[in-house]
């Protein structure tokens, strides 16, 4: 989405706000299975003696699975971002500012950016969440299973003398 600055660019103190729906097609995440509403992205362009920076939060809502158990869950987040505005780069490697083209920022590209460098890798059920057993693949949040513990084999020998 491109936000037209020319409001605010050589008004110092002035605050442009914004509030629109990004995109969710232009997202893979391996843990998210599919957004539940749309992805919203609202905050304002802020002018502070000529430093233009966009303040705001990227607001989520997606259906994921458990990294443990592998239950169907619904998450949402909301990601704050602060991002510096300017009309030319010094460096070229410079990540901490985004271009403004003209009297246009695309802050769509800002929301985009915020979304995908903060979203969780994983999530849980529970911080407490057993998971799977790995030999019957039974959720061991609804109880112990059958197949009993793994026994060291280098102490059989011990396991023999306390049957005995």
């Amino acid at each position: 989405m491109k936000l037209d600055l020319r409001s605010i660019i050589d008004s110092d103190g002035s605050r442009l706000p914004f509030r629109f729906e990004v995109d969710d097609s232009e997202f893979d995440f391996d843990t998210v299975t599919e957004f539940t509403s749309p992805v919203i992205c609202e905050g304002s362009v802020e002018n502070h003696a000529g430093a233009l920076s966009a303040v705001g939060s990227v607001k989520a809502s997606f259906s994921c699975v458990c990294a443990r158990c592998l239950k169907a869950l619904e998450k949402s987040v909301s990601i704050p971002f602060t991002a510096y505005l300017a009309e030319e780069l010094q460096d070229e490697d410079s990540e901490d500012y985004y271009l403004i083209e003209g009297e246009n920022v695309d802050i769509g590209e800002v929301a985009r950016d915020a979304l995908v460098l903060n979203m969780p890798t994983r999530f849980l059920c529970d911080e407490d969440c057993k998971g799977l057993c790995p030999k019957c693949g039974k959720n061991l949040n609804e109880g112990p299973c059958d197949c009993g513990e793994d026994q060291d084999p280098r102490l059989a020998a011990l396991a023999q003398l306390l049957e005995n």
